[in-house]
């Protein structure tokens, strides 16, 4: 097992969470077939988060597929320009493909008439086969929960700190979270919680140096393996992979407590000089 060391109980530098709710912010309205947009607006001093516009893209493809009987099983995601939380975002969505297992979307995240991200999204009902997987950081023992902390620029969310496994100064790499709000039994929105919580941090932490650091999002990728409630505390667990060439890469697990992995996601980011910057 990795080394751990601990870490400041307080998770993500402290920061205030918004206060609100997260099924508002996910509300979408059907503008003309295949296109929605989301009305729910608010005032923050950064770029509009990447888990957000991300969410909300999936949902609209999900609104798409007929009978609602597929469920999402993977997302590829571009950010190509920082939004704005203070505007509607428009989502346009493509309908590549519907198979007699698979169905396939493309979705464009719009602002102001210029694309903000696009999203390539898979959906299926699934077939039998055997329940396998490799190790989790959770499957080889228990995980600390540690000190209840708020997780900023996210609604109805909150964390635990943990140990870490690397040594960061800025955002850790490992923690749990929740959703606060009650998602129900609606399948669909537990997923798409996932989605909105596997932007947060960055696993790029222990990379990072007094004179390099991960910016901007550049791309977002997240496979869905089983079934997750939201509502149950799950372990966010990070690992830097490469930074090279002014990009850096990380990939991550989202498990339960028992550590049957969720949600696997890979990232890559901007890793850039510190007096350059941060925009593509």
């Amino acid at each position: 097992m990795t080394e751990t060391h601990p870490h400041d109980d307080v998770l993500f530098g402290g920061g205030a969470p918004l206060v609100g709710s997260f099924l508002d912010l996910m509300e979408l309205e059907e503008i003309d077939p295949n296109i929605f947009r989301a009305n729910y607006v608010f005032d923050e001093p950064f770029a509009l988060y990447g888990g957000q516009v991300a969410a909300q893209a999936l949902l609209a493809a999900a609104r798409t597929i007929e009978d609602g009987a597929r469920q999402p099983h993977s997302l590829h995601g571009y950010f190509l320009r920082p939004g704005n939380a203070s505007q509607p975002t428009v989502f346009q969505v493509f309908r590549d493909r519907d198979g007699r297992s698979y169905s396939a979307r493309r979705v464009v995240a719009l602002q102001g008439g210029k694309v903000i991200f696009n999203m390539s999204a898979s959906f299926t009902s699934g077939s039998d086969s055997p329940d396998l997987q490799g190790p989790t950081a959770a499957a080889e023992g228990p995980i600390r929960k540690g000190t209840p902390t708020s997780i900023p620029r996210m609604f109805s969310f909150e964390g635990l700190s943990t140990d870490q496994v690397y040594e960061v100064s800025d955002y850790p790499v490992r923690f749990w979270a929740r959703c606060t709000e009650d998602l129900g039994d609606d399948q669909l929105m537990h997923t798409v919680a996932l989605t909105y919580l596997s932007d947060i941090s960055s696993g790029l932490g222990a990379f990072n140096s007094d004179e390099y650091k991960s910016a901007s999002s550049l791309d977002h990728a997240v496979w869905f393996h089983r079934p997750v409630n939201m509502n149950e505390w799950t372990l966010v667990d990070f690992h830097p992979r490469s930074a090279a060439r002014g990009r850096g890469l990380y990939t991550g697990d989202i498990t339960t407590d028992d550590g049957t992995l969720l949600a696997s996601v890979a990232q890559e980011t901007l890793y850039r000089y510190l007096h350059t910057s941060s925009l593509g």
